[in-house]
């Protein structure tokens, strides 16, 4: 799965950091952003929920080759 945050769309709700907080994390601005080495989402099932759960829909998962 390929993880990508839309940064002109984001508010910093913290949702997605407080869903799958081994995947997402905040900034220093307050935004959502990806833990470094986990673009892929570490096979992790929350990664979905995260994305669902953001009140902007600023978080898109795709699977590879899709």
């Amino acid at each position: 799965m390929h993880i990508d945050i839309d940064k002109d769309v984001c508010i910093g709700a913290g949702q997605c950091a407080l869903t799958a907080p081994d995947v997402f994390t905040q900034d220093d601005d307050g935004y959502g952003t990806l833990l470094p080495g986990r673009e892929d989402g570490v096979d992790n099932p929350m990664v979905r929920v995260a994305a669902q759960s953001c009140p902007v829909s600023a978080i898109r998962v795709t699977e590879p080759g899709a």
